[in-house]
């Protein structure tokens, strides 16, 4: 049996998530390179069709206000398990709170699709790991096809384990490992779009 690896931060506490919210972009300035491609890669499929956004682990709201920043006519919804990680969010939006809708959901519970609708882009970035083992990863994936339109976008961030990466070898997956695990799920295309820093992106799409 595996275990799951605990977490060093208590996300519910709001003086830790706001520790993290501080701490997070002056160790990670590459994060901006990452958004700039999810931004790039909505703004395609938005080209397209009208495009609602679901984001799974939206966290303090960088990437959110990012988001609705720069793509006015996308419909966003962030999901996170922490209340505190909302409050922050609300704070962050200001205005633009107004065309966001924050659910809190555990995205360990199989629950955590119901009554969302279909969504033309799922985002991650830098949560999937926050499932405290790589075993759940797959299982993820799946549960994301259940909202995904056909051939939508499904855009996954999170850190690696390897040199430059990470070295927790229970929570962390290879850029390899990452592939498979969509792969697993049931994705027919996988394609890695960035690897810089401590994390890689990679965007999954599924035809049915």
């Amino acid at each position: 049996m595996f275990e799951d690896v605990p977490s060093s931060i208590d996300y519910h506490r709001m003086e830790e998530a706001r520790h993290w919210a501080e701490t997070t972009t002056p160790r990670r300035p590459w994060r901006a390179d990452f958004f700039a491609r999810f931004r790039d890669i909505i703004r395609e499929e938005s080209a397209e069709r009208h495009s609602r956004v679901l984001e799974l682990g939206s966290g303090p709201g960088f990437l959110s206000i990012d988001l609705l920043r720069s793509l006015p006519g996308i419909e966003y919804v962030g999901l996170d398990f922490s209340a505190a990680m909302h409050e922050l969010a609300r704070a962050r939006l200001g205005p633009l709170g107004s065309r966001a809708r924050l659910i809190e959901r555990n995205l360990r519970e199989a629950t955590w699709t119901h009554g969302l609708g279909q969504f033309e882009c799922v985002v991650t970035n830098q949560a999937v790991h926050e499932l405290r083992h790589k075993r759940h990863a797959s299982t993820l994936h799946a549960q994301v096809k259940d909202v995904l339109a056909p051939n939508g976008a499904y855009l996954v961030c999170d850190h690696y384990l390897g040199e430059g990466g990470m070295s927790n070898d229970q929570l962390y997956m290879t850029v390899s490992e990452q592939r498979e695990a969509l792969v697993a799920a049931g994705f027919d295309s996988v394609e890695q779009v960035l690897l810089k820093g401590d994390l890689v992106l990679h965007l999954a799409r599924c035809q049915r």
